[in-house]
């Protein structure tokens, strides 16, 4: 385990030396940015949306029957901005493209492609890491932006047609504005940039670590998937209490 972190902090150190280097590869960063920005709106919209709505659901009822039902907003507000947002959007990243780094990555390696490309003098971490770092580093923050508006909109449609609840969406946003604060939305936005350091890390690593056949790929993009999920999940608690320092 140690080893693993030792390894990944020192491709991640690799990684920001090269980025003098990252115009280069403009291109493959761009190509990056739309396989994870752009192809994960449609699952990010519809996790977002439910997501705000179970909130919405879950705790309108809770709130009604104490007489706060006024403060619904608030709490979806912050939950989404704060936590769910950030912390399922990089679930949801580490499943579908931390995977796909590592099985992309991992064949090149095991088909030695990536001992091809340093016969040819091409750095593999400027050509395979760098761009998906940068891209991934751009576009799980953008994407966490929309799922918390979604989540927003899901929490107030649930809220104003569900009868036990009966919050409308003017009361709904209107304790959403007073509640949620810019610095709320900028605690979530720090926190996705660090898990897709996080999931981008892992994923590249676990790529380049992969030996043996198609069962050694399997193996890393398992591995990539499961690691990036646990050190999120620690890298959350940790963030959430260096943020809290930081707002006192």
């Amino acid at each position: 385990m140690f080893q693993n972190v030792g390894e990944m902090i020192l491709l991640f150190w690799k990684s920001l030396q090269a980025l003098p280097v990252a115009w280069r590869q403009r291109r493959k960063i761009l190509e990056q940015l739309f396989e994870i920005g752009n192809a994960s709106l449609l699952m990010a919209c519809v996790l977002s949306l439910f997501i705000g709505g179970v909130l919405a659901l879950q705790t309108g009822p809770v709130l009604v029957e104490r007489g706060m039902s006024s403060f619904l907003g608030g709490i979806v507000g912050l939950s989404m901005c704060k936590e769910l947002g950030p912390v399922m959007m990089s679930v949801l990243i580490a499943g579908r493209i931390g995977s796909a780094m590592a099985a992309e990555i991992g064949s090149m390696q095991v088909y030695q492609e990536v001992d091809a490309l340093r016969t040819m003098n091409i750095n593999p971490i400027h050509y395979l890491v760098l761009p998906r770092l940068l891209a991934i580093s751009v576009a799980l923050p953008l994407l966490v932006v929309f799922s918390i508006l979604v989540g927003w909109t899901g929490g107030a449609a649930v809220s104003a047609l569900n009868q036990d609840i009966g919050v409308s969406f003017q009361s709904y946003f209107g304790n959403l504005r007073e509640v949620v604060e810019p610095k709320d939305v900028l605690n979530g936005l720090a926190k996705s940039l660090g898990f897709a350091l996080i999931i981008g890390v892992v994923g590249c690593h676990q790529g380049l670590s992969t030996i043996g056949g198609p069962r050694g790929i399997g193996r890393s993009v398992t591995k990539a998937v499961v690691n990036s999920i646990v050190l999120i999940l620690i890298m959350d608690y940790v963030l959430t209490r260096l943020l809290m320092v930081f707002d006192h």
